[in-house]
């Protein structure tokens, strides 16, 4: 526990530090820092719940899973579905390597492949905000899970911005893995 939460004050100090970053201006838009914390959080979550801590992602607005205007969602990329989203019950179960975001690009093919990575990372995308018609710029962070059986799990939760680059974000993220790697 010590160690998660040393790499974790290691990640928001990088977070804060980086020249090219800065936390969301509005209080209510999720920060790249709180993505990349409750992506580690819900991977590590499902490591040691398996299988039946994917029923805690769906369908439950109020789950700490959600907060501000993310959250966090599931999906297999080997058996191509949708595991758990928390705002859109209809996506679960469907599947998710040929839908294309609104400007024809299949988001699901590339956050499959940043997702391998290990660790992990960040996927540019354009999705609807929660509770709006109109797709917005939203890049997503995305991370494998270990889950029982089930070795091609992938988590991701994403922010709404059209300023941060991908690049710099995958920067970061590699550099908060290293500083988890280095805490006593």
């Amino acid at each position: 526990m010590r160690k998660t939460t040393l790499a974790l004050a290691g990640l928001t100090l990088a977070l804060a530090a980086a020249p090219a970053i800065t936390l969301a201006a509005d209080p209510n838009a999720a920060s790249a820092e709180e993505v990349v914390t409750k992506v580690h959080e819900a991977v590590q979550y499902l490591n040691d719940k398996g299988l039946a801590g994917f029923s805690d992602f769906n369908n439950n607005k109020d789950a700490r899973w959600v907060w501000k205007d993310s959250y966090v969602f599931i999906y297999s990329c080997r058996d191509n579905v949708m595991i758990a989203h928390p705002l859109r019950p209809d996506l679960v179960g469907k599947p998710i390597l040929q839908m294309k975001d609104d400007k024809d690009h299949l988001l699901f093919q590339d956050m499959c492949k940043a997702g391998a990575n290990k660790d992990g990372g960040w996927v540019e995308y354009w999705w609807p905000k929660p509770g709006e018609a109109k797709a917005s710029r939203k890049i997503s962070f995305v991370h494998s899970a270990e889950v029982s059986f089930k070795p091609d799990i992938q988590v991701g939760a994403g922010i709404y911005d059209d300023k941060m680059s991908v690049e710099d974000l995958n920067k970061l993220a590699a550099q908060a893995k290293q500083l988890k790697k280095d805490a006593p």
